[in-house]
């Protein structure tokens, strides 16, 4: 049995999809466009985590599993935008 379970109903997956690639041309734009700081990193990295949460609790389907792997995996979401971070400040 193939059941999604989300809190959208599967137009809303489009809708969502759509901000996933707008948000993935968004940051594409403002690396290309040779845009830099701090302001712009940390504007990035928000679009990111944005993005991160709505892949996992949506398009992963962990809205109606135990709160461990939601937890789990938005901890190694915030891991990897800490690394992204620090790469940044150290001038990586």
């Amino acid at each position: 049995m193939n059941t999604v379970v989300s809190a959208f109903p599967p137009r809303w997956l489009d809708a969502i999809w759509l901000l996933l690639l707008l948000g993935t041309g968004a940051t594409w734009w403002l690396g290309e466009d040779g845009r830099g700081g701090l302001g712009v990193a940390l504007f990035i990295l928000a679009i990111a985590a944005i993005k991160g949460g709505l892949v996992i609790s949506e398009f992963m389907a962990l809205r109606g599993v135990r709160r461990l792997w939601s937890l789990a995996l938005s901890a190694w979401l915030l891991l990897v935008l800490a690394a992204n971070l620090a790469a940044y400040w150290k001038g990586i």
